[in-house]
């Protein structure tokens, strides 16, 4: 984080889940003000990636309604219980997607943050006629062009866009992105607002717990917040947003 008034507490299980839920609350609306936006426009996704029903619980019932998660699977045997315990519940997927996970992804969630190829676009499009339910999209762009990390290029981003909506029939909401670990995020937040612009899209989902304030003063609509709210995951699963 790069302002003291928006940093939340360290996430080190000392403090109850609520508590640290309510401190990043504040840090968002703080950063939100200071960047001139109005707090309501950006959306707290709680990612509960490799955390269970029981951890999840406290977050839930100190009023978190939206919660992000990393693999099909994973949502698929923990979710579908919560939503019926706790309707209004919405789910977002926002790690990388298989294409033959689409028709489960379709069914599970209400969001996807990870479109970034034709193939997963076509999967999609099919599933989304087949069901009548299309989960609000974001493109994720890989704007520092890592080869190990998914997303599209960002010279290639506007042309993809276009295939989504021409080609596949698919409504783009926004974009997504995950800046390099080891770079500044201010630059890559302003690329991702740029191509936003440029393509008519209104959604931007980026920052997470260590930058979701240089995120909102970008124009973020959703921020990706695991480890401030839940505590640390162990080590084998802290890769990816959060």
């Amino acid at each position: 984080m790069t302002t003291s008034d928006t940093s939340p507490p360290p996430a080190d299980g000392a403090a109850p889940a609520a508590a640290r839920l309510a401190a990043v609350r504040t840090g968002i609306a703080a950063a939100a003000r200071e960047a001139g936006r109005d707090p309501g426009s950006v959306a707290l996704v709680a990612v509960s990636k490799t955390f269970s029903a029981t951890e999840i619980e406290p977050v839930i019932a100190a009023g978190q309604r939206l919660f992000g998660e990393n693999r099909v699977q994973e949502a698929k045997a923990k979710w579908p219980a919560l939503q019926e315990k706790h309707p209004g519940i919405a789910v977002h997927m926002i790690g990388p997607l298989q294409s033959n996970k689409a028709r489960e992804a379709v069914a599970l969630f209400d969001a996807i943050h990870s479109l970034d190829r034709p193939s997963l676009a076509a999967a999609l499009a099919k599933e989304v006629q087949r069901a009548g339910r299309q989960p609000l999209l974001f493109v994720e762009v890989n704007t520092g062009a890592e080869p190990q990390k998914a997303g599209v290029l960002p010279e290639e981003a506007d042309a993809f866009v276009a295939a989504c909506r021409d080609v596949y029939g698919l409504t783009v909401g926004g974009l997504m992105c995950i800046p390099p670990a080891d770079e500044a995020p201010a630059p890559h937040f302003a690329l991702a607002q740029k191509i936003a612009r440029r393509n008519g899209l209104e959604l931007l989902s980026m920052g997470m717990s260590d930058d979701f304030d240089v995120a909102i003063r970008f124009g973020a609509t959703h921020v990706r917040v695991g480890t401030a709210i839940f505590g640390h995951r162990p080590k084998a699963d802290a890769g990816g947003p959060g």
